[in-house]
Protein backbone atom coordinates (compact mmCIF):
# COMPACT_ATOMS: atom_id res chain seq x y z
CA UNK A 1 0.00 0.00 0.00
CA UNK A 2 1.62 3.35 -0.85
CA UNK A 3 0.98 5.81 1.61
CA UNK A 4 -0.22 9.41 1.30
CA UNK A 5 3.17 10.46 2.82
CA UNK A 6 5.38 8.34 -0.14
CA UNK A 7 2.43 10.02 -2.55
CA UNK A 8 2.86 13.48 -1.55
CA UNK A 9 7.04 12.72 -1.46
CA UNK A 10 6.48 11.30 -5.30
CA UNK A 11 4.55 14.37 -6.48
CA UNK A 12 7.44 16.37 -5.24
CA UNK A 13 10.28 14.83 -7.26
CA UNK A 14 7.58 14.93 -10.12
CA UNK A 15 7.43 18.77 -10.04
CA UNK A 16 11.19 18.96 -9.84
CA UNK A 17 11.74 16.80 -12.66
CA UNK A 18 9.23 19.04 -14.52
CA UNK A 19 11.84 21.97 -14.45
CA UNK A 20 14.11 19.85 -15.96
CA UNK A 21 11.87 18.59 -18.86
CA UNK A 22 11.37 20.72 -22.04
CA UNK A 23 8.52 19.85 -23.20
CA UNK A 24 4.83 20.61 -22.43
CA UNK A 25 2.95 19.22 -19.63
CA UNK A 26 1.28 16.63 -22.47
CA UNK A 27 4.38 14.80 -23.14
CA UNK A 28 5.92 15.15 -19.85
CA UNK A 29 3.09 12.86 -18.93
CA UNK A 30 3.94 10.08 -21.73
CA UNK A 31 7.24 10.19 -20.28
CA UNK A 32 5.79 9.12 -16.93
CA UNK A 33 3.75 6.44 -18.91
CA UNK A 34 0.50 8.13 -17.70
CA UNK A 35 -2.50 10.57 -19.45
CA UNK A 36 -2.36 14.21 -19.12
CA UNK A 37 -5.48 14.24 -16.62
CA UNK A 38 -3.77 12.24 -14.50
CA UNK A 39 -0.82 14.75 -14.27
CA UNK A 40 -3.05 17.77 -14.25
CA UNK A 41 -4.47 16.14 -11.31
CA UNK A 42 -1.31 14.92 -9.67
CA UNK A 43 0.47 18.84 -10.78
CA UNK A 44 -3.04 20.36 -8.90
CA UNK A 45 -2.07 18.21 -5.68
CA UNK A 46 -4.64 15.46 -5.92
CA UNK A 47 -3.59 11.87 -4.59
CA UNK A 48 -6.34 10.17 -3.84
CA UNK A 49 -8.23 7.83 -6.52
CA UNK A 50 -5.88 9.19 -9.32
CA UNK A 51 -3.62 6.41 -9.63
CA UNK A 52 -3.14 2.74 -8.94
CA UNK A 53 -0.86 1.94 -6.53
CA UNK A 54 1.76 -0.32 -9.68
CA UNK A 55 1.41 3.26 -10.96
CA UNK A 56 2.62 5.21 -8.18
CA UNK A 57 5.18 2.41 -7.75
CA UNK A 58 6.51 2.84 -11.14
CA UNK A 59 6.72 6.69 -10.94
CA UNK A 60 8.63 6.08 -8.22
CA UNK A 61 10.64 3.76 -9.70
CA UNK A 62 11.30 6.58 -13.14
CA UNK A 63 12.12 9.48 -10.57
CA UNK A 64 14.46 6.62 -8.62
CA UNK A 65 12.67 7.45 -5.29
CA UNK A 66 13.40 4.65 -2.67
CA UNK A 67 10.66 3.68 -1.05
CA UNK A 68 11.78 1.33 1.74
CA UNK A 69 13.94 2.57 4.69
CA UNK A 70 17.43 2.87 2.85
CA UNK A 71 19.24 6.13 3.09
CA UNK A 72 18.88 8.37 0.50
CA UNK A 73 22.78 8.08 -1.18
CA UNK A 74 24.53 11.82 -0.69
CA UNK A 75 26.85 12.53 -4.48
CA UNK A 76 30.40 12.62 -3.53
CA UNK A 77 32.77 14.43 -5.72
CA UNK A 78 34.82 11.44 -6.92
CA UNK A 79 37.62 11.72 -9.50
CA UNK A 80 34.95 9.58 -11.87
CA UNK A 81 31.88 11.51 -10.71
CA UNK A 82 34.08 14.87 -11.57
CA UNK A 83 35.18 13.61 -14.91
CA UNK A 84 32.14 11.59 -16.06
CA UNK A 85 29.85 15.04 -14.93
CA UNK A 86 32.31 16.98 -17.24
CA UNK A 87 32.06 14.66 -20.29
CA UNK A 88 28.28 14.78 -20.44
CA UNK A 89 28.18 18.36 -20.11
CA UNK A 90 30.65 18.94 -22.86
CA UNK A 91 28.74 16.24 -25.31
CA UNK A 92 25.46 17.74 -24.61
CA UNK A 93 26.66 21.28 -24.83
CA UNK A 94 28.58 20.95 -28.37
CA UNK A 95 26.13 17.98 -29.77
CA UNK A 96 29.32 15.74 -29.43
CA UNK A 97 29.63 11.63 -28.76
CA UNK A 98 31.94 9.82 -26.65
CA UNK A 99 32.55 6.33 -25.68
CA UNK A 100 33.71 5.58 -22.19
CA UNK A 101 34.74 1.86 -21.55
CA UNK A 102 35.80 1.33 -17.78
CA UNK A 103 35.99 -0.82 -15.21
CA UNK A 104 32.40 -1.96 -12.80
CA UNK A 105 32.14 -0.57 -9.54
CA UNK A 106 33.37 3.15 -10.18
CA UNK A 107 29.94 4.57 -9.88
CA UNK A 108 29.47 5.63 -14.02
CA UNK A 109 25.58 4.58 -13.54
CA UNK A 110 25.36 6.57 -10.50
CA UNK A 111 26.52 9.88 -12.08
CA UNK A 112 24.30 9.55 -14.96
CA UNK A 113 21.34 9.22 -13.43
CA UNK A 114 22.00 12.29 -11.44
CA UNK A 115 23.27 14.09 -14.17
CA UNK A 116 19.70 13.60 -16.14
CA UNK A 117 18.11 14.73 -13.04
CA UNK A 118 19.29 18.29 -13.09
CA UNK A 119 19.49 19.08 -16.92
CA UNK A 120 16.93 19.48 -19.61
CA UNK A 121 16.95 17.28 -22.27
CA UNK A 122 19.03 14.39 -21.01
CA UNK A 123 17.55 11.26 -20.82
CA UNK A 124 19.45 8.09 -19.22
CA UNK A 125 19.40 4.64 -20.80
CA UNK A 126 19.78 1.25 -19.56
CA UNK A 127 20.26 -1.08 -22.55
CA UNK A 128 20.20 -4.23 -21.04
CA UNK A 129 16.83 -3.53 -19.91
CA UNK A 130 16.19 -2.52 -23.57
CA UNK A 131 18.48 -4.81 -25.76
CA UNK A 132 16.16 -4.94 -29.36
CA UNK A 133 16.09 -1.91 -31.61
CA UNK A 134 12.35 -1.57 -31.62
CA UNK A 135 12.90 -1.41 -27.79
CA UNK A 136 15.66 0.79 -27.57
CA UNK A 137 14.33 3.31 -29.77
CA UNK A 138 11.06 3.32 -28.72
CA UNK A 139 11.83 3.77 -24.58
CA UNK A 140 14.42 6.67 -26.15
CA UNK A 141 11.19 7.98 -27.39
CA UNK A 142 9.16 7.76 -24.22
CA UNK A 143 11.99 9.23 -22.62
CA UNK A 144 11.31 12.45 -24.62
CA UNK A 145 7.86 12.33 -24.71
CA UNK A 146 7.64 11.40 -27.78
CA UNK A 147 4.70 9.02 -29.04
CA UNK A 148 5.57 5.41 -28.72
CA UNK A 149 3.38 2.92 -28.86
CA UNK A 150 2.72 3.26 -32.79
CA UNK A 151 3.61 2.01 -36.22
CA UNK A 152 7.83 1.90 -35.63
CA UNK A 153 8.42 4.26 -38.61
CA UNK A 154 6.68 6.68 -37.53
CA UNK A 155 7.72 6.53 -34.02
CA UNK A 156 11.77 6.22 -34.95
CA UNK A 157 10.75 9.38 -37.70
CA UNK A 158 8.74 11.51 -34.57
CA UNK A 159 11.72 10.86 -32.33
CA UNK A 160 14.31 12.26 -35.13
CA UNK A 161 12.14 15.60 -35.87
CA UNK A 162 12.14 16.05 -32.36
CA UNK A 163 15.27 15.87 -31.42
CA UNK A 164 16.31 17.64 -34.12
CA UNK A 165 14.08 21.01 -32.72
CA UNK A 166 15.21 20.88 -29.34
CA UNK A 167 17.89 22.45 -27.72
CA UNK A 168 20.94 20.36 -26.96
CA UNK A 169 19.23 16.83 -26.01
CA UNK A 170 21.88 13.92 -24.80
CA UNK A 171 20.83 10.81 -24.93
CA UNK A 172 23.67 8.50 -22.28
CA UNK A 173 23.64 4.94 -23.33
CA UNK A 174 24.62 2.88 -20.12
CA UNK A 175 25.37 -1.02 -20.28
CA UNK A 176 25.89 -0.82 -24.08
CA UNK A 177 27.92 -3.74 -24.44
CA UNK A 178 23.89 -5.48 -23.61
CA UNK A 179 22.75 -4.41 -26.82
CA UNK A 180 22.15 -6.41 -30.07
CA UNK A 181 23.46 -5.69 -33.57
CA UNK A 182 20.69 -4.61 -34.68
CA UNK A 183 20.17 -2.38 -32.32
CA UNK A 184 23.48 -1.16 -32.79
CA UNK A 185 22.90 -0.29 -36.71
CA UNK A 186 20.36 1.65 -35.70
CA UNK A 187 21.75 4.08 -33.21
CA UNK A 188 24.58 4.51 -36.43
CA UNK A 189 21.17 5.35 -38.32
CA UNK A 190 19.99 7.74 -35.58
CA UNK A 191 23.11 9.28 -35.06
CA UNK A 192 23.58 10.02 -38.74
CA UNK A 193 19.86 11.44 -38.60
CA UNK A 194 20.91 13.94 -35.83
CA UNK A 195 24.09 14.83 -36.72
CA UNK A 196 25.12 18.15 -34.78
CA UNK A 197 21.49 18.18 -32.91
CA UNK A 198 21.77 15.34 -30.56
CA UNK A 199 24.86 14.86 -27.83
CA UNK A 200 25.18 11.08 -27.50
CA UNK A 201 27.53 9.16 -23.96
CA UNK A 202 27.74 5.58 -24.75
CA UNK A 203 29.44 3.95 -21.30
CA UNK A 204 29.77 0.25 -20.14
CA UNK A 205 32.82 -2.00 -18.58
CA UNK A 206 35.94 -3.49 -20.30
CA UNK A 207 33.29 -6.13 -22.25
CA UNK A 208 31.79 -3.15 -24.21
CA UNK A 209 35.28 -2.11 -25.14
CA UNK A 210 35.90 -6.09 -26.18
CA UNK A 211 32.38 -6.41 -28.17
CA UNK A 212 33.52 -2.94 -30.20
CA UNK A 213 37.26 -4.22 -30.96
CA UNK A 214 36.10 -7.97 -32.26
CA UNK A 215 33.12 -7.06 -34.12
CA UNK A 216 35.61 -4.23 -35.81
CA UNK A 217 38.26 -7.09 -36.14
CA UNK A 218 36.41 -9.47 -38.00
CA UNK A 219 34.83 -6.38 -40.31
CA UNK A 220 31.02 -6.65 -38.82
CA UNK A 221 29.17 -4.33 -40.56
CA UNK A 222 28.55 -0.42 -39.05
CA UNK A 223 30.84 -1.38 -36.04
CA UNK A 224 33.83 0.60 -38.06
CA UNK A 225 31.48 3.58 -38.51
CA UNK A 226 30.04 3.63 -35.10
CA UNK A 227 33.25 3.39 -33.52
CA UNK A 228 34.05 6.36 -35.87
CA UNK A 229 30.69 8.91 -34.67
CA UNK A 230 31.69 8.13 -31.00
CA UNK A 231 35.06 10.19 -31.40
CA UNK A 232 37.48 6.78 -32.10
CA UNK A 233 38.73 6.19 -28.55
CA UNK A 234 37.55 3.95 -25.64
CA UNK A 235 38.43 6.84 -22.68
CA UNK A 236 38.47 5.89 -19.23
CA UNK A 237 38.92 7.75 -16.03
CA UNK A 238 40.48 4.72 -13.93
CA UNK A 239 44.51 4.62 -13.84
CA UNK A 240 46.53 1.76 -15.27
CA UNK A 241 48.91 0.85 -13.36
CA UNK A 242 48.26 -1.30 -10.37
CA UNK A 243 49.95 0.69 -7.54
CA UNK A 244 48.03 3.80 -9.07
CA UNK A 245 44.56 1.51 -9.40
CA UNK A 246 44.82 0.69 -5.91
CA UNK A 247 44.95 4.38 -5.14
CA UNK A 248 42.98 5.59 -7.31
CA UNK A 249 40.07 3.21 -5.69
CA UNK A 250 40.94 4.06 -2.00
CA UNK A 251 40.61 7.95 -2.95
CA UNK A 252 36.85 7.25 -4.20
CA UNK A 253 36.22 4.90 -1.23
CA UNK A 254 36.85 7.17 0.97
CA UNK A 255 35.10 10.17 -0.20
CA UNK A 256 31.55 7.93 -0.97
CA UNK A 257 31.99 7.09 2.67
CA UNK A 258 32.71 9.77 4.50
CA UNK A 259 30.00 11.93 2.83
CA UNK A 260 27.49 8.97 3.59
CA UNK A 261 28.35 7.10 6.78
CA UNK A 262 26.43 8.47 9.42
CA UNK A 263 27.78 10.76 12.59
CA UNK A 264 30.19 8.09 14.62
CA UNK A 265 30.34 6.29 12.39
CA UNK A 266 34.53 4.29 11.61
CA UNK A 267 34.45 5.09 7.87
CA UNK A 268 37.50 2.78 8.06
CA UNK A 269 36.25 -0.24 9.12
CA UNK A 270 33.53 0.40 6.38
CA UNK A 271 36.14 0.96 3.94
CA UNK A 272 38.50 -1.71 5.08
CA UNK A 273 35.90 -4.45 4.61
CA UNK A 274 34.30 -3.14 1.14
CA UNK A 275 37.40 -4.04 -0.17
CA UNK A 276 37.12 -0.59 -1.62
CA UNK A 277 33.54 -1.70 -3.64
CA UNK A 278 31.10 1.33 -3.94
CA UNK A 279 28.23 -1.10 -3.80
CA UNK A 280 29.84 -2.80 -0.49
CA UNK A 281 29.95 0.34 0.82
CA UNK A 282 26.76 1.29 0.47
CA UNK A 283 25.16 -2.04 1.78
CA UNK A 284 27.82 -1.79 4.72
CA UNK A 285 26.40 1.86 5.48
CA UNK A 286 22.50 0.73 4.76
CA UNK A 287 22.88 -2.45 7.77
CA UNK A 288 23.72 0.64 10.71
Amino acid sequence: MITTEIKKQIVKVLAERRENFAGSDSKFAVSLGINNAQYSRIKNGETERVLSDQNWISLARLMDIQLGTAAVWKTANTPAYNFITGQLKLCQDNSMSSLLCDIADIGKTYCAKEYVKSNKNAIYTDCSQVKTKQKLIRFIAKEFGVGHTGKYADVYADLVFYLRSIPNPLIILDEAGDLDYSAFLELKALWNASERACGWYMMGADGLKQKIVRAIDCKKVGYTELFSRYGSRYQKVSPAGTDEMKQFLMVQASMVAKVNAPAGTDTNVIIKGSELSLRRIYNELNKN
